[in-house]
């Protein structure tokens, strides 16, 4: 469903549903820049930006929900729920896949062919297809070893596509006309964002292990390696500099032609907004889940904006369709320190977005399901366009709580060859004329205007895979504070309960109930009930859908430890975390490092549970409430001292060496 929104200017057109408005849709606007709206077809009346402000839109009428394909399961919907109560009911059969489909990622496609083929990483299927877009035929299609769980893809001069590998732990080269991987580019364990530097005729590979590895595009031949900090997700070329974001922090990192990082630039924080029962708060920006060069010069990201408040834990307590713990905002960030906002956006999971030389964006939301109106308010896209940068980044709002006004004059034609994604969308961009392409999975498919394009491959549904991506009338998914299977780095402020660090799910669960840090939850059916259904305001779900969640849940792999550095020094911390009268291995014991039992160790706030300690090193800040920014803060002050393991007596060197350790687990 779309909803309509004066975007760039003073008011909004329409509201979401349960905010005074009766008409959820997603938001549209015009590419004035271009004479035709983003979504393709014919331009349109609209009105122009005030002065200063930059913005665009325009209104068009919604098409209708199309029908249901046979065998789809039904839909869970209704509009105009309040929150705390689940929006109908979950009806889909369960279906699993033989082997657990990935968690989402986004950001899978590239518009190539000077914008008349799309080249799209398959991670569902370990397959790159390449398409015309003009006659919506697949031209090639590009096999890879299972379980290399293609990513980010890009372009070079030549019209080769190197392709991140996810879980191959390397760059593909492909040449898509002879249908051939040319190379596979060892570059890193976990290489995550790529851009093509046309300049330089080079490749710039962004790592989640903190390397910044560049090689040339025509021979795979290495440039330079970079070592940044942890947790590098997307590249930018911005003239000699490159721009490299991080994925929690959701931060940018600006490294000059040396390799040296002379800036960080990161979102403002948020303007007030409404928060669950009642009165508003602050927002901070996490999760930039993708950055991509701005028209406007600099980087364009698209992030969480995250409730920095008391969340409520009571039915309805994560938000509702007007209001939640966290929302979507797209910022053009750059090195002058100029930049732009659009937040609120009405999109949940925006794990891709897309720009033209109109400056208008389009933000994937890759929790719609289509007939699964789980929150009436959500669409597959959203798109905006951002006020101009300036000094003083000038910031708009969208969707609920926004002084309300009249349209602009309708314009229906705009809309008479759009129509709906047959699946989730995981990924968007701009093809011919401006429209607008997605990638969905299940079915995997090419969406443009009216058209859709199969794409091959068997078929990879999962039901606990479906719900955990799910957007909930709480206006957020499983995935909004565990995205990609993990976690997103932040402590959350819960009522009657404290600070508490968002916990990792990857590497089972099973075997290590009781869940949260104050093992309250003792089974997984109950948290499903009291999070998902009750917090979350999720629909009502069986048995047999939470038990599919949990055992998709259960598959996610853990990410693999970075390399150790010093060897020795590891092999000394795993004595000492294996000595009896240091007792580290008294409590973090067995295959995952936890005996599950619910200690206190002085760490404020009574006993916790035993966390597992696999996957440590991508887990900072530690400590349930957050309190310890590295492993070595830990064993200060807000580690609990004795009580949490006889550390005070170890030299400065041994603790060098046991945190050398932990960071290898």
């Amino acid at each position: 469903m779309k909803r309509a929104v004066m975007v760039g200017l003073a008011w909004v057109g329409i509201l979401a549903a349960g905010c005074g408005g009766s008409d959820p849709r997603i938001d549209l606007t015009d590419d004035r820049g271009s004479g035709a709206r983003a979504g393709g077809g014919g331009g349109g009346a609209g009105l122009p930006p005030p002065p200063g402000v930059g913005g665009s839109g325009g209104w068009v009428p919604p098409p209708p929900i199309p029908p249901l394909p046979p065998g789809s399961g039904g839909r869970s919907g209704g509009s105009g729920a309040d929150a705390g109560a689940a929006v109908g009911v979950y009806t889909e059969d369960v279906v699993e896949a033989e082997d657990s489909p990935p968690p989402i990622a986004g950001g899978t496609l590239t518009i190539t062919g000077q914008g008349h083929r799309a080249a799209v990483s398959d991670p569902d299927r370990d397959q790159v297809v390449v398409a015309d877009l003009d006659a919506m035929t697949i031209v090639s299609t590009i096999a890879l070893a299972r379980g290399d769980e293609p990513g980010r893809i890009v372009e070079d001069g030549a019209g080769r596509l190197h392709v991140v590998l996810r879980g191959g732990r390397a760059v593909a080269v492909i040449d898509p006309t002879a249908e051939t991987v040319l190379a596979r580019l060892p570059v890193c364990v976990h290489p995550r964002g790529l851009a093509y530097d046309a300049a330089m005729d080079a490749i710039h590979v962004a790592c989640a292990g903190g390397e910044l590895v560049s090689y040339t595009a025509a021979a795979g031949l290495p440039l330079r390696k970079v070592r940044l900090e942890r947790d590098l997700r997307d590249v930018v070329i911005d003239g000699n500099r490159l721009l490299v974001s991080r994925f929690r922090a959701a931060e940018i990192l600006v490294v000059e032609s040396n390799g040296s990082v002379s800036d960080k630039l990161k979102p403002p924080t948020g303007a007030s907004a409404p928060f669950p029962g009642g009165g508003s708060l602050s927002r901070i920006a996490a999760v930039a889940w993708r950055t991509i060069a701005s028209p406007d010069g600099g980087a364009l990201m698209v992030y969480q904006l995250l409730g920095a408040g008391m969340v409520q834990t009571t039915p309805g307590g994560y938000g509702g369709t007007c209001g939640g713990i966290i929302s979507t905002a797209v910022s053009v960030l750059r090195v002058d320190r100029s930049g732009a906002t659009v937040d609120n956006i009405p999109a949940v999971l925006p794990v891709d977005i897309a720009t033209n030389p109109g400056r208008t964006v389009a933000v994937a939301s890759a929790a719609w399901t289509p007939g699964i109106l789980t929150n009436p308010a959500l669409g597959p896209y959203a798109v905006v366009t951002p006020p101009i940068p300036s000094a003083a980044h000038p910031r708009i709002g969208i969707g609920c709580g926004r002084p309300a006004g009249p349209p602009p004059p309708v314009s229906p034609q705009n809309l008479a060859s759009e129509g709906l994604p047959p699946g989730r969308v995981v990924a968007i961009g701009y093809g011919p004329s401006n429209q607008i392409v997605v990638q969905t999975r299940e079915p995997a498919t090419l969406f443009m205007g009216n058209r859709t394009l199969v794409l091959p491959g068997r078929i990879r549904k999962h039901t606990g895979h479906e719900l955990f991506h799910l957007g909930t009338l709480g206006g957020l998914a499983c995935a909004s504070c565990h995205p990609e299977g993990h976690e997103d780095g932040q402590v959350w402020n819960f009522a009657g309960l404290g600070p508490r660090r968002t916990q990792s799910i990857s590497g089972g669960i099973s075997g290590t109930e009781p869940f949260h840090w104050g093992g309250d939850m003792t089974t997984f059916s109950t948290l499903a009930h009291d999070v998902f259904k009750s917090r979350m305001s999720g629909p009502v779900t069986t048995a047999e859908h939470v038990e599919s969640l949990f055992r998709w849940i259960d598959k996610i792999p853990r990410m693999e430890a970075p390399a150790a550095e010093d060897s020795a020094a590891v092999e000394r911390g795993r004595a000492l975390f294996n000595q009896s009268d240091v007792g580290c291995a008294s409590c973090h014991n067995g295959e995952k490092l936890t005996n599950n039992a619910t200690v206190d160790v002085q760490t404020q706030g009574g006993p916790f549970q035993v966390p597992s300690l696999r996957g440590l090193a991508w887990r900072a800040p530690y400590m349930h409430t957050g309190c310890a920014q590295t492993l070595a803060d830990r064993f200060g002050p807000c580690g609990g001292g004795d009580a949490h393991g006889q550390t005070s007596k170890l030299s400065p060197e041994q603790r060098a060496d046991l945190i050398a350790y932990l960071d290898t687990l």
